[in-house]
């Protein structure tokens, strides 16, 4: 039968190789306040950090606030994120958002991960970003990359993103969830790419249970 997860001792050397590998692993997402980071991650739904960093530092000049992103219509708004994708939905949930951080939560983000569900268009993995990077309250925040290469490798053998999270919860110290959650997205990005994983210069080449080139 073929080996679907890596052991408690490999989990570990993973998480060692990793970390050194990625030391300055960190959110990609340029911001300022939390409003900004709650912001940026509903807009990278679906689009490359790189994008959604490029179309925040004009929207973020003049509306980087609830109170100044309200001012603007929906038609305005979808102008600024057109780039993003899925505009429309991102800019109507973005502007019910802030006028609900303002009727609600005196125009704070609350660092609260059910509360920020409530929110439109905030899912579970948006307010995981939100309460780790913003409020460093520990998460494992499971988004494409961190979900293909969990399971690629063998630090998980789940079916969606949730089943992911809560088995890297599971494996990892409570201490180490945020930085895993960065180091998995860098090693996505660098090396374990959904199409042509790079295998031959991988870190964890040797542990790793993906069946790429020269296993």
């Amino acid at each position: 039968m073929m080996k679907t997860l890596l052991t408690k001792d490999e989990i570990e050397d993973v998480r060692r190789l990793l970390c050194r590998a990625y030391p300055q692993a960190e959110c990609a997402l340029a911001f300022r306040t939390p409003y900004e980071l709650l912001v940026a991650t509903m807009l990278s739904a679906q689009c490359t950090d790189v994008r959604v960093n490029i179309v925040t530092a004009e929207l973020f000049k003049r509306y980087n606030t609830p109170k100044a992103m309200v001012t603007l219509g929906n038609k305005e708004l979808e102008e600024y994120i057109h780039s993003c994708g899925f505009f429309r939905s991102k800019a109507d949930n973005i502007l019910k958002t802030s006028r609900l951080l303002m009727e609600k939560y005196n125009s704070e983000v609350p660092a609260d991960k059910k509360l920020l569900q409530e929110l439109p268009g905030v899912g579970r993995k948006t307010a995981n970003v939100v309460c780790a990077v913003a409020y460093g309250i520990p998460g494992i925040a499971v988004d494409t990359h961190v979900f293909r290469v969990a399971n690629r490798i063998g630090l998980a053998d789940a079916k969606d993103e949730l089943g992911t999270e809560l088995r890297l919860m599971e494996i990892f110290d409570e201490s180490c969830w945020i930085q895993m959650h960065h180091v998995l997205i860098a090693h996505g990005r660098n090396r374990c790419a959904a199409k042509h994983p790079d295998c031959r210069n991988c870190e964890i080449h040797n542990i790793c249970l993906c069946k790429g080139i020269d296993k």
